[in-house]
């Protein structure tokens, strides 16, 4: 009784320091340390004898050490050369030109909401190319936005379709999908493509019809308030952009992991190592282009600080979410939590709603939910399995309603962005993406009973 007592009040704690946007590092990984100290100081091991300090005190600091080791040997290393890919793409303008060929040939559409659902897909789709919300928000506002303005669609709506452009697209590239399949242990080709799109495909298009429907009842309702004055200082346009072909090479690891994982699939290439081969392809291409090894070279240090910002975004977060959940299980709690709802019909629903009620909540607060999808994805399959239900049902929810509410949250980065570019209050822009959201949110638990229960 006293371990659930514990739990609960530093659980809660957690949520509520993390919803007050506190960093959700030092948060997880603090709750993680003190629940540990708590599960010693009751008689419950932290560790295996043979991973033991000698002194169980100590051993919630091992655990630190241990969860860093498994996560840097495996899908951390895969999250971190992704982010030194990505970082390295932006530093030489192709991500820019990847999205200024996608968007140049919307000048030509003239009609304002056939635009609407037009763009709010291929925003989705150039989040595979610029996987950050607010830095897409920043490069659309700046490159697309005046396309949108001159066919005569409003500020709000043109804002309100930007914020929403980075949802729920299903990549093989995605830090979260990475660590879904990963602890779920499904090939990550197979869980983007045979379980991820099958919730996410849909739902785009059912959002991309919403969008055209409420922007359209949104001006009418507002007409006459509508156009609002930008604010240029936030927007940094490229002129000097590298040439169209480098519009290739943000997606070629995309294009790599498609090939090896769907028809040459004798060759085994894991998207570490297909990430490699792009980053060579890329600074072999920049050589030649530039003339200049030595200039070259120098750049390569753009893809280790790129590595270096995955491990303080992501990695690290994971470690922190690793130190609560062990902690947990020290406590017996997840042994509780299988043991409560064993026995009762329709478990997998009630855990799907209740993990994804809750990462809805916290990311409506704070703006940022992911830190308690990586909380809790690693326990998901052992409940799962002693549930005897099918752990993507409550998984892949959680991960789709993270990315979604993000943009319904008044505070999340995405939104203040374009809220401050086009000098609106963020509520305003929250209430041309409210009803879009909230539809494509049904609509994800809908399909994801249909196709999984």
């Amino acid at each position: 009784m006293l371990e659930i007592i514990i739990s609960l009040v530093l659980l809660v704690a957690t949520g509520f320091l993390i919803a007050k946007n506190y960093d959700a590092k030092f948060v997880l990984l603090t709750a993680g340390i003190v629940i540990m100290i708590a599960a010693v100081l009751l008689g419950h091991p932290v560790l295996k004898p043979e991973d033991s300090t000698g002194l169980v005190l100590l051993d919630p600091f091992k655990q630190i050490g241990l969860i860093f080791v498994k996560q840097l040997g495996g899908v951390g290393l895969t999250i971190m050369v992704l982010f030194g890919f990505s970082s390295y793409m932006t530093h030489i303008g192709a991500s820019d030109v990847a999205v200024h060929l996608l968007t140049k040939p919307l000048g030509r559409i003239k009609s304002q909401y056939i635009l609407v659902p037009i763009v709010f897909l291929l925003g989705n789709l150039l989040s595979l190319v610029v996987p950050s919300a607010s830095s897409l928000a920043v490069l659309l506002m700046a490159t697309l936005y005046p396309v949108l303005k001159n066919t005569g669609m409003s500020s709000l709506t043109a804002g309100a379709i930007i914020a929403t452009t980075a949802t729920i697209m299903p990549t093989p590239l995605g830090a979260d999908s990475v660590v879904a399949a990963e602890n779920l242990g499904i090939n990550l080709v197979e869980y983007v493509f045979s379980y991820h799109a099958k919730i996410s495909i849909p739902v785009l298009l059912i959002m991309a019809v919403v969008h055209y429907f409420w922007q359209k009842y949104m001006d009418k309702r507002q007409q006459g308030t509508l156009q609002q004055e930008i604010n240029d200082e936030k927007l940094v346009v490229k002129n000097d952009l590298p040439p169209a072909y480098y519009g290739l090479l943000p997606i070629l690891p995309l294009i790599l992991v498609l090939l090896f994982g769907l028809i040459i699939t004798s060759v085994k290439l894991g998207l570490v190592e297909i990430t490699f081969i792009c980053m060579a392809i890329a600074l072999i291409i920049e050589i030649i282009r530039k003339g200049s090894f030595k200039e070259t070279s120098k750049q390569l240090s753009i893809f280790f600080t790129g590595m270096g910002t995955g491990l303080a975004q992501v990695v690290s977060l994971l470690v922190a979410a690793g130190m609560l959940v062990e902690g947990l299980k020290s406590m017996g709690i997840i042994d509780m939590l299988i043991e409560s709802v064993r026995h009762i019909e329709g478990a997998g629903v009630i855990l799907m709603l209740t993990f994804a009620g809750v990462e809805g909540l916290i990311t409506f607060i704070s703006g940022s939910g992911l830190a308690v999808f990586y909380s809790v994805i690693n326990i998901i399959p052992e409940i799962s399995e002693k549930l005897g239900i099918n752990g993507v049902m409550v998984a892949l929810p959680m991960q789709l309603i993270a990315n979604l509410v993000r943009s319904i949250s008044p505070v999340a980065a995405v939104i203040i962005v374009v809220a401050s570019i086009i000098k609106v209050n963020p509520i305003q822009i929250v209430k041309r993406t409210s009803v879009p959201i909230l539809v494509g949110i049904v609509s994800c638990f809908i399909l994801s009973f249909i196709f999984f229960t």
